[in-house]
């Protein structure tokens, strides 16, 4: 049995100042175990979208009618709630393990040697989002699930998505300037391919905030718009989004790029094929919940896809020093997307 050393009072007060300093000196993380950490958060950013999905596919937007209580006497979902305040308060749950994610990804990267001060502060980006969304999602309930509100809260996930991608794609690199592997022209093109998928997911937001999936079992408020109209647009704009995802492929070919934006170009054409195949069927089906449920999954991974391509475009050699002696050999960039 291994014994744990007993801290010292100043090792306590220590600990108490400044946790993170005090881990860092005496936990050295491996690059493997930096990049998990940080996947980690990726893996739960999705989740929480998932689950949030299910949690207004099965109409218990308001399984628990507070927040941030679940009901005004407790603090946890009871029994006389039933499947919905499970299904509810579960939701919320998951918000604690997406922190320890986030927590996890800040002390790996604060751990590392040396230490990156910008991967910390990407972790620290990604923590004060996840609050902030914590804190308009029980906007979302005490405002009976406004569907606008609803639709930021979803935006704001797939902002902390974004951080989240960035930051374990960082943890792949060094910190040398970001050196761009194609022209401008292409990158432009990149750029108006990413703020079409934006509006594709905004405009997304607001056929949820339309259509019949209201989150609750009660009379909720829809945005009153044509669903059929803001489907159609959205079909649309998907299709502006492949056409630009084919385009920049073809671009890609043409002026001789290296294969990671040529991959990451291609990945996302695959997932855009996907997705739509799904937003089709569940359209001309009455949008049953699971393929619904299907098409938040692929939001998230058609959102992946568009920040892979754009980080693909650049790369951040790792900076290693000189070994001493003539036989010393220079280290091979890091790989992009």
């Amino acid at each position: 049995m291994v014994r744990v050393p007993k801290l010292t009072r100043a090792e306590v007060a220590q600990a108490a100042r400044n946790p993170l300093l005090y881990i860092a000196e005496r936990w050295t993380p491996s690059p493997r175990t930096v990049r998990r950490a940080a996947m980690s958060a990726v893996v739960m950013a999705v989740l929480i979208v998932v689950t949030g999905g299910a949690v207004r596919l099965t109409g218990s937007g308001l399984g628990c009618p507070t927040w941030p209580k679940c009901t005004d006497e407790s603090l946890t979902a009871t029994s006389e709630m039933g499947f919905h305040g499970v299904i509810e308060f579960g939701n919320r749950m998951l918000t604690y393990v997406l922190c320890a994610a986030v927590g996890w990804a800040i002390i790996a990267a604060r751990s590392a040697k040396p230490w990156r001060r910008s991967l910390t502060k990407l972790g620290w980006v990604q923590f004060w989002v996840v609050m902030g969304n914590a804190v308009l999602g029980g906007i979302v309930v005490l405002v009976g699930l406004n569907p606008y509100t609803v639709a930021a809260h979803f935006l704001l996930s797939t902002a902390l998505l974004t951080v989240a991608m960035v930051t374990w794609q960082r943890t792949r690199e060094g910190d040398q300037a970001p050196r761009p592997l194609v022209g401008r022209a292409v990158s432009q093109l990149t750029w108006l391919l990413t703020v079409a998928a934006g509006l594709l997911v905004a405009v997304g937001t607001v056929v949820t905030g339309a259509g019949r999936h209201a989150g609750d079992s009660s009379d909720v408020h829809r945005i009153p718009i044509d669903w059929k109209m803001i489907a159609q647009l959205h079909a649309d704009l998907a299709w502006v989004v492949v056409a630009l995802t084919v385009a920049l492929w073809f671009v890609l070919k043409a002026v001789d790029a290296p294969a990671g934006p040529l991959h990451r170009a291609r990945d996302l054409f695959l997932v855009l094929m996907a997705q739509g195949v799904i937003g089709y069927v569940q359209y001309f089906t009455d949008t049953p919940e699971i393929l619904v449920g299907l098409h938040m999954l692929g939001s998230c991974l058609v959102w992946i896809a568009v920040v892979r391509v754009v980080l693909s475009l650049r790369e951040r050699p790792v900076a290693v020093a000189a070994v001493p002696g003539p036989a010393a050999e220079q280290p091979e960039p890091a790989a992009a997307g």
